[in-house]
């Protein structure tokens, strides 16, 4: 998949894709097939493998279908149980009994999501050991401090990186504290079919939790209408995407030519103009900044979806998220990896910051003078900020490998 209006979407590889998520799709109907039969709901011989029967050449038939139902999962399951019946009747009538197309269209989303916050997961380690990096480095190359786009105070490189790196750790957190559950409630959110097919409500419980076992989910009630779980991976997306900008934002001005402070690793073909060869330009930095200012709307429509919630499913809160959801995973993982190769790669001109802050001097050591006569370092507790930033990024490295 690719989009050619969003420069960098292929890094998102097949995250999201249409393919991806009928696929999806399909795993959760086969996780539920599968738990039905081993509590004895369904007969053995309903058993089979669902892997195989749709494929990504399918996914124009099942998007025209959409329409007629409001949702992907009428036609795909219609397909599915045309091509299953050919080899399995018993099983084509089993499949997808009990569930309702909120059951499979969310479980399918939070599979997909899952698998973009594994992606994103692994570049904010890779951002994190190159920001450490970077940190250790230049914890003592002085730098000019600016505030309000005007000179501050002395600070050092170290400094600042520590501060993206407090960011990114921010950020770690926030994604792991994300909740992706499997979704099963039947028809209204009660259970109601799984529990009569069962006999038991208990046994009704028990196919939820042996179905997200299998596909390796965590189990909660029916979330039909209570969306916590994606507007908070949803949240967490943009508390990544938040960091990411504001590196962004500092390299493409520390990029300007007339400050010469940073620049993007040289890439051969990037950076280019169409009409001015002498440019140079710090296109990482651009399109990471692009995806800090876009997603915050996304997300805005995801909790929109939510707050619109009604009855016992949404009509149209609920479609809204879906696309929504796909354009915010795809954006967020392609910024995850452009963070991780800026970083990677960044260039820093220490001349130059010494240079400018030279330049900077007497009026950047003006509130110095006005506190103390001493004319030595002025940087207050930036060892122990630093320090503390580092330990942070330590202790999540350790955890991990635990």
């Amino acid at each position: 998949m690719t989009d050619l209006l969003w420069p960098g979407d292929e890094r998102a590889g097949e995250v999201f894709t249409d393919a991806t998520v009928l696929a999806a799709m399909v795993r959760a109907e086969s996780a539920w097939l599968d738990a039905l039969i081993r509590h004895g709901v369904a007969p053995p011989e309903a058993a089979d493998d669902l892997n195989g029967l749709i494929t990504a050449d399918d996914v124009p038939m099942v998007a025209a279908g959409a329409e007629a139902g409001g949702n992907p999962l009428i036609p795909l399951l219609k397909l599915l149980r045309k091509r299953l019946e050919s080899r399995n009747q018993v099983a084509a009538k089993w499949l997808h009994k009990g569930l309702t197309s909120q059951d499979v269209i969310d479980t399918g989303l939070v599979l997909c999501l899952r698998d973009a916050t594994e992606r994103i997961r692994h570049d904010l380690r890779a951002q994190t050991a190159a920001l450490v990096r970077l940190t250790v480095e230049h914890r003592d190359t002085p730098m000019a401090g600016r505030t309000l786009t005007q000179y501050a105070v002395p600070i050092t490189f170290g400094l600042k990186t520590a501060t993206w790196l407090t960011g990114i750790l921010d950020a770690r957190d926030r994604l792991e504290a994300v909740v992706l559950p499997a979704q099963a409630g039947g028809a209204a959110g009660s259970l109601a079919a799984p529990a009569a097919l069962a006999g038991s409500p208990i046994v009704a419980r028990a196919l939820v939790e042996t179905a997200a076992e299998i596909l390796g989910l965590p189990v909660r009630g029916p979330w039909h209408t209570a969306r916590a779980p994606l507007t908070g991976v949803a949240d967490a997306f943009v508390t990544c995407t938040d960091a990411w900008g504001r590196i962004a934002n500092d390299v493409l001005v520390g990029a300007r030519p007339e400050v010469h402070e940073l620049s993007e690793g040289a890439v051969a073909g990037r950076g280019g103009s169409s009409a001015m060869p002498n440019k140079q330009n710090p296109v990482l930095s651009i399109l990471i900044r692009r995806a800090a200012l876009a997603a915050p709307f996304l997300v805005a429509t995801v909790h929109a979806g939510a707050a619109a919630a009604v009855d016992e499913r949404p009509d149209g809160g609920w479609h809204v998220e879906w696309a929504t959801l796909r354009t915010l995973a795809r954006r967020t993982v392609t910024a995850g990896s452009q963070t991780a190769e800026l970083l990677a790669g960044l260039q820093v001109e220490t001349s130059w910051m010494t240079a400018n802050l030279a330049a900077a001097r007497p009026g950047i050591d003006a509130e110095q003078r006005s506190i103390t006569p001493d004319a030595g370092p002025y940087l207050g507790a930036t060892d122990q900020i630093i320090d503390a930033a580092l330990a942070r990024a330590k202790e999540t490295r350790e955890g991990e490998t635990c």
